[in-house]
């Protein structure tokens, strides 16, 4: 397809003379959405490009350093009022490219829907945090924490949502994450076999009468294979030969 018959943007990371993306619009189609063009006059030296995909949902890309106060007067302003943050999350195109993270928003009074982006390189995964313009952003963004890497300044509580805060493998929806994880089998194996169970219950799950079964384990042939441990207190009463329950029925007299 050639660029001129192109509806669209094609949304991958990048200008688009080094991406090989379309770059033909319909006329006007770039003037059909209201806040563009706002969100452009008021924040010229952020705003990075537009772009439209499939069709008619309109993706503006944001300088990182400015996501913040371009997300919080696309809030605040009564003209655009995107009061409801659909979704937040993250983008990992692979190759040592960006990754991009994605708000999308919603504004209920205007009934306008709006993608924005921002580029950050791997060499700096940071943004501000959103919290504080929509408290949906919470867990939202300590799930691309967890899953990409991307750390958000001003947080009010950045760890993992996901995977064990002890998970040592890193961010498993990068590009670079390999399909069976860093470690080998036996030492993802050994590790499980080995983790405290402090580091996977709350405090209010510890008690009286809850006693946590912990698995011990010895290596045979290089791998860690459990070891059950057959406890001899409370054990239940076996079957005889005969099919009695093994109680002491022998012990029984005749009157």
């Amino acid at each position: 397809m050639s660029r001129e018959e192109g509806s669209g943007y094609r949304d991958v990371p990048g200008p688009a003379d080094d991406t090989g993306a379309l770059v033909s619009m319909p006329e006007g189609l770039e003037r059909a959405h209201p806040s563009v063009p706002e969100l452009q006059a008021r924040f010229d030296e952020a705003f990075l490009r537009h772009e439209v995909v499939a069709g008619d949902e309109h993706v503006v890309f944001v300088a990182p350093d400015r996501i913040y106060p371009v997300l919080e007067w696309l809030k605040t302003d009564p003209d655009q009022a995107y009061n409801f943050l659909s979704d937040l999350t993250a983008v990992d195109f692979g190759g040592g490219r960006p990754i991009q993270i994605v708000y999308q928003l919603y504004s209920i009074p205007h009934r306008h829907v709006l993608r924005v982006k921002a580029e950050v390189p791997l060499t700096d995964l940071e943004v501000e945090s959103v919290v504080p313009i929509w408290s949906a952003a919470n867990w939202l963004e300590r799930e691309v924490y967890d899953m990409f890497g991307v750390r958000f300044r001003n947080h009010p509580d950045l760890r993992r949502i996901l995977m064990p805060e002890v998970y040592a493998e890193g961010h498993p929806l990068r590009k670079d994450f390999p399909l069976r994880g860093r470690f080998s089998r036996a030492e993802q194996t050994r590790r499980a076999l080995a983790q405290a169970p402090e580091d996977y219950y709350v405090p209010s799950d510890f008690g009286p009468g809850r006693d946590f079964q912990v698995v011990g384990w010895q290596e045979v042939g290089g791998e860690p294979v459990p070891v059950k441990e057959v406890a001899t207190k409370g054990k239940a009463p076996q079957p005889s030969e005969d099919g009695s329950s093994g109680a002491a029925s022998g012990d029984r007299t005749s009157s």
